[in-house]
């Protein structure tokens, strides 16, 4: 077939998917008004859209007959398709966060970096800080966020656990053993300042996970999974 066909019809292509994406979106538009529509696009699964709206993904229909809201994960490489997209989507300038003034674990070389942004107070949280107590050779930056209308007395254990000597050992103790910290909460502490910068990047949910390239993830994973993302993210 001569290139210029070839071309043609690759463009006819591209424009038919577009215009797809396009009548999606006018019409999730007219459904949700009040919404904030960031992105929409043929997901590649059962002729799936992806949905990103109001910092959620979800998927539809070409008709918007219904929106899910969930994960989705590809049966054949066991990936989370949706953790994977927001990672990109949500993906935040690394050098804007404060790391001075996060608790600061190393563990093996240190060369891989997690920021976690995480309430102590928080069940997911401290099922996250098992899955990272597997891991070896990173540096864990943990960045103290309490959610006060969700947890009530979060915020003054923050500052109980910063104001510890040992902060980093204040932190396990009580994520990992339940140990509570004996520290008065007197002490100078960052937390009004990481809620500034949290509140910046959008981060509505704890525990959120942010790796060297600025990728975020949320909520729990596995060690497994933390693994192959630090892996497969550039070194700090």
């Amino acid at each position: 077939m001569h290139k210029s066909i070839w071309m043609f019809l690759l463009m006819l292509f591209a424009t038919s998917v577009f215009a797809d994406e396009a009548s999606v979106r006018k019409i999730i538009e007219g459904k949700f008004p009040g919404s904030k529509l960031e992105s929409v696009t043929k997901s590649g699964y059962g002729g799936l859209y992806e949905i990103y709206m109001d910092g959620k993904m979800g998927y539809t229909d070409e008709q918007v007959t219904f929106l899910l809201v969930g994960f989705l994960v590809d049966t054949k490489t066991s990936q989370n398709v949706t953790q994977q997209r927001l990672r990109k989507l949500t993906g935040v300038n690394v050098k804007e966060i404060p790391l001075d003034q996060g608790i600061r674990k190393v563990k093996g070389n240190g060369k891989r970096q997690l920021i976690v942004f995480s309430d102590p107070m928080c069940p997911f949280c401290k099922q996250l800080e098992k899955e990272i107590e597997k891991l070896d050779n990173v540096t864990t930056y943990i960045m103290l966020y309490p959610i006060e209308h969700k947890f009530k007395g979060t915020t003054e254990l923050s500052k109980q656990i910063w104001c510890s000597s040992d902060r980093g050992k204040a932190w396990d103790d009580w994520m990992l053993r339940g140990i509570k910290p004996t520290a008065p909460p007197t002490c100078k502490d960052p937390i009004a300042r990481i809620e500034q910068v949290g509140s910046k990047l959008r981060l509505d949910n704890t525990p959120s996970v942010i790796f060297a390239d600025g990728g975020i993830v949320l909520g729990v994973l596995p060690a497994a999974q933390l693994e192959k993302l630090l892996n497969d993210t550039p070194s700090k």
